[in-house]
């Protein structure tokens, strides 16, 4: 907003320039039919004066603020927050906002791309060719609003894919190496991939959970017919629209015009035909289910490796108890043995000793044997008892 009061507009070739998040949070871009975007630099008060939506709405694309992904419909808008893509879109523009942001640039040159319809790509080629007395035929196709929402699900849908495949990646490499070898190391690095699994699970199943809902609702579908509603007698297409934040242009004017015309004509019919549009976030919302099932797929795959490993720990504690049975017998045995040299070699006078002078060596023998026969039958007992192995 210049000293003026007028809105500055910056070149947008800056977009798919700059590659750092140079722009406060007041940077958007605006996308008309025909691609044509434009860097806007606006307060929240200009947004929701042009888009004409209510302040908490705004909120939830607030960067700053914290929500969950999010598809509303409103009279005049679709408030979309879905991860770092957060827009406003109309029957006849497209906000983005933070352009710049490493991860909104190839959301904007998709934008940038697709958003022109290609009635208004024919018409313009025929208009340069100059073909008097030729006809056009229009085309049925999807909405204004219809196409910028496919871009924004669709990037989103790619973008957690991505981040799922290259997750799915270093789990399963951590995973197999813990397998092998069970470390603090290796320990480690799965409890940081299992909690970034879980982050991004939650995130998934947000936007999963999100276009479930629209799928269940025809009237909450129903709301996102902005062309419809325009379309209506009391909601006039033609008025102050989203033109007037573009320099007058009679060819831009031409096309937009057109281009509302094609798709009037393409969503004009029963309110409650959602068809169009339920068909739109079924192929998404299959997408999305996809990525969520490898997630789950990925998260039985760790429990069923933490199993395992508890297995082998369980097994490394028997086998250490089995050691300690084995160490105690051996221990009570010596210690009997020892328990008899110790009588014996007290001062005190034995009389069979000045009549048998080798006797006591088979006091010796016979109080070994003991001892082994005693460490025996403690091993034997345990592992009639199932304590050992066989």
């Amino acid at each position: 907003m210049g000293p003026d009061g007028n809105v500055v507009l910056a070149d947008p070739q800056t977009v798919v320039v700059s590659k750092k998040k140079t722009q406060s949070s007041r940077s958007w871009i605006l996308f008309n039919r025909t691609g044509q975007s434009t860097v806007l630099d606006v307060d929240k008060y200009a947004i929701m004066h042009r888009v004409q939506i209510h302040a908490r709405d705004l909120r939830i694309i607030d960067p700053l603020l914290s929500y969950p992904s999010t598809v509303l419909g409103r009279e005049k808008a679709i408030v979309l927050n879905l991860e770092h893509i957060k827009a406003i879109i109309t029957a006849e523009v497209v906000l983005l906002r933070d352009p710049l942001d490493e991860n909104v640039i190839p959301v904007v040159a998709e934008l940038r791309s697709r958003l022109p319809s290609r009635n208004a790509i024919r018409e313009a080629q025929e208009n340069g060719k100059k073909n008097s007395g030729g006809r056009n035929e229009v085309e049925a196709e999807s909405p204004f609003e219809f196409r910028a929402l496919e871009v924004a699900l669709e990037a989103i849908c790619s973008f957690l894919a991505a981040r799922t495949a290259e997750l799915e990646t270093a789990a399963y490499l951590a995973l197999d190496e813990l397998t092998s070898k069970i470390s603090g190391c290796n320990l480690d690095r799965v409890r940081k991939l299992k909690s970034a699994m879980t982050r991004l699970t939650a995130r998934v199943q947000k936007v999963r959970d999100e276009l479930e809902q629209l799928l269940e609702d025809d009237d909450d579908m129903a709301d996102l017919y902005l062309s419809r509603k325009l379309s209506g007698p009391s909601s006039p297409v033609g008025g102050s629209g989203p033109s007037n934040w573009f320099p007058a242009s009679p060819t831009v004017g031409s096309k937009i015009s057109k281009a509302s015309r094609a798709s009037i004509a393409t969503v004009r019919g029963d309110e409650n035909d959602v068809e169009e549009l339920e068909m739109l976030l079924e192929a998404y919302f299959m997408q999305i289910d996809s990525t969520l099932n490898k997630l789950t797929s990925l998260r039985e795959y760790i429990d069923d490796t933490e199993d395992y490993i508890n297995i082998q720990l369980d097994n490394h504690r028997n086998q250490l108890i089995q050691l300690e049975l084995f160490l105690g017998a051996g221990t009570v045995s010596i210690n009997t043995y020892s328990l008899l040299a110790a009588i014996f070699g007290m001062n005190i006078p034995y009389t069979w000793n000045e009549h048998h002078g080798y006797m006591f060596k088979w006091v010796v023998i016979f109080g070994g044997t003991v001892c082994v026969i005693l460490f025996v039958a403690f091993v034997s007992y345990a592992r009639y008892k199932g304590l050992l192995g066989s």
